[in-house]
């Protein structure tokens, strides 16, 4: 599963700053509005120890971690849901993506351009998020219209989206993110909402760009209390670090990078748990999937027939293997279990499957 996170936020605030420290690929991060105008695309490995343990027990000559893929798009501005800027062009690219990661400018910094004169955190948060509503909202009531024929008709089904889609509005209207409003859907009506690909109905984590000092500490508890996802980073910094070979920051005295927590916040955002396996000791290879996940949903991502022709799988947690050290004794001991196509995937499982 390639999971896929969009970054946003106004133009200036280090959102591909961000992207050249993740994927050490250059790109163009000059001090004016609209920098980026075709949307930069990276993968990113996720950081996962436990595959060199893995590894190392298998004997493989190969490891495979899971992968992050960031799309960076332009900086958003007032009026980018009616066009402004490059808005239309870039809000249909976040559409594409599984989360956003948002970010906020937080640090000053008088030879970089602000587009509205001054940093306020709370203020840009505003500005971004009321463009996804309006983008929104648009693509609700282009919805509604599309049904508005089969509603006059009576049709059951037409008249329960409309009813929704309603009450979806009349939210977003309100300034409420559509993924507030799915938390209290029931479950028989959230296909209405879902199947629109709303960019409000996308999880979102904030990074808060800046150093310590910068991140005003009341507005990180404003954050908590409404229960938003957060992370503060200065990626100046961790652009400078990213640059830098693990010995060269320890003899300049820098603490390592950050920037794996980052990934590892993106990857949990999305209730993604990690299983492996170990292809006849040549590779180890990580495979993410939703949590609550079947043993038939993972198998699937390995090979596209394993789903029709599986069978069955053997299942051990990665340290029990370890502490084991070896597959083979594993099984002659009775540590492997046998599973059918009902089993709930752990984080943590190894996976070898029969077909």
């Amino acid at each position: 599963m390639s999971l896929s996170i969009g970054i946003v936020g106004l133009p200036n605030v280090g959102k591909s700053t961000l992207f050249k420290a993740l994927t050490r690929n250059p790109v163009d991060i000059s001090n004016y509005p609209f920098c980026t105008i075709e949307p930069n695309v990276g993968i990113v490995e996720v950081p996962d120890s436990r595959l060199q343990a893995l590894a190392q027990v298998a004997g493989s000559e190969k490891i495979v971690p899971s992968i992050i893929k960031f799309v960076d798009v332009a900086g958003l501005v007032k009026g980018a849901a009616q066009g402004e800027g490059l808005g239309n062009q870039f809000l249909a690219h976040l559409r594409e993506t599984d989360a956003l990661l948002h970010i906020v400018r937080c640090f000053s910094a008088e030879d970089i351009t602000h587009v509205e004169g001054s940093v306020d955190p709370k203020r840009d948060i505003e500005t971004v998020e009321s463009e996804l509503i309006l983008k929104d909202l648009e693509t609700v009531e282009k919805r509604m219209q599309k049904i508005e024929r089969d509603v006059k008709q009576g049709k059951k089904e037409a008249k329960l989206e409309e009813e929704v889609l309603k009450s979806l509005r009349e939210k977003l209207n309100q300034g409420i993110l559509a993924i507030s409003f799915l938390e209290n859907l029931a479950l028989e009506k959230r296909k209405f909402v879902e199947g629109l690909f709303l960019l409000t109905s996308k999880p979102q984590l904030y990074l808060l760009n800046g150093n310590e000092k910068e991140v005003p500490q009341d507005f990180k508890k404003e954050l908590e209390a409404k229960g938003k996802n957060w992370i503060q980073l200065d990626l100046r910094e961790e652009l400078d670090k990213s640059e830098l070979t693990e010995e060269e920051r320890k003899e300049l005295g820098l603490e390592s990078s950050k920037l794996e927590s980052l990934i590892k916040k993106c990857y949990e955002m999305l209730h993604l748990i990690t299983f492996f396996t170990i292809a006849g000791g040549t590779q180890t290879q990580a495979w993410a999937v939703k949590k609550g996940s079947s043993i038939l949903e993972g198998v699937e991502k390995i090979h596209s027939d394993f789903k029709e022709k599986f069978i069955q799988a053997l299942v051990i947690n990665w340290e029990k293997l370890v502490e084991i050290g070896d597959w083979k004794k594993c099984q002659e001991l009775g540590l492997l279990r046998t599973v059918g196509k009902d089993y709930i995937l752990e984080d943590g499982d190894v996976v070898e499957v029969k077909i």
